[in-house]
């Protein structure tokens, strides 16, 4: 195993709409202090109740396009039109500073972002199965049949990817699931490669 560079650890979560990814990072950042979510740009409108630089930094097209070309991007992607994009030195600066940081992408972002950071930890939330996943988005009452078919092929097209993470939660019951995915970030958090940074000093004590 390779040595990390940061003492923070960099969590990538990704799932299909209605699996209910949000949720549990909610859960898990009110539980786990020392790690953050970091704030995506976009080009898209705020929605009511949404604050700049606290749920998103909202920016023009022209000076996200800038952002593209200055290489200020961990990723981005274009989505139904709007740009969506992850600071490379917000992640950074937060990872040297010894925080956790989580990001909540799509498979495509996380492979960028593999490509930067290879030790991230990549962490796939499953729903426990396809019919459970149309029952969810049907409840939420947003979306027509239609709108509903395409999350549906979408989230077809995302889980064809899920073998490319190293871990995958079945969010079948909320507690269970989010026991896990405390797990992991908790065990990530004694691996080696992030211990021999931390601790790097102590270990050489003893050589």
């Amino acid at each position: 195993m390779s040595k990390a560079k940061y003492a923070g650890n960099l969590f990538v979560v990704v799932a299909p709409s209605g699996a209910g990814k949000t949720t549990l990072v909610d859960a898990l950042l009110k539980r786990e202090s020392n790690i953050r979510l970091s704030p995506s740009y976009t080009t898209r409108a705020p929605r009511e109740g949404e604050k700049d630089g606290v749920d998103y930094f909202f920016i023009s097209r022209q000076q996200f396009e800038r952002m593209i070309q200055a290489g200020e991007f961990l990723e981005h992607a274009n989505v139904y039109g709007n740009y969506y994009g992850t600071s490379r030195k917000w992640i950074e600066a937060e990872l040297s500073g010894d925080h956790d940081v989580l990001l909540e992408i799509d498979w495509q972002g996380a492979q960028q972002v593999r490509k930067l950071f290879p030790h991230m930890v990549g962490i796939f939330i499953l729903p426990p199965s396809l019919a459970e996943l149309r029952n969810r988005l049907k409840s939420r009452g947003k979306d027509s049949p239609e709108a509903i078919e395409k999350r549906m092929a979408s989230a077809r097209d995302e889980i064809s990817h899920v073998l490319e993470f190293e871990y995958i939660i079945v969010n079948e019951q909320f507690e269970a699931a989010l026991a896990d995915l405390m797990a992991v970030v908790r065990g990530a958090r004694v691996s080696r490669a992030q211990q021999a940074v931390r601790f790097a000093s102590l270990i050489d004590e003893f050589r």
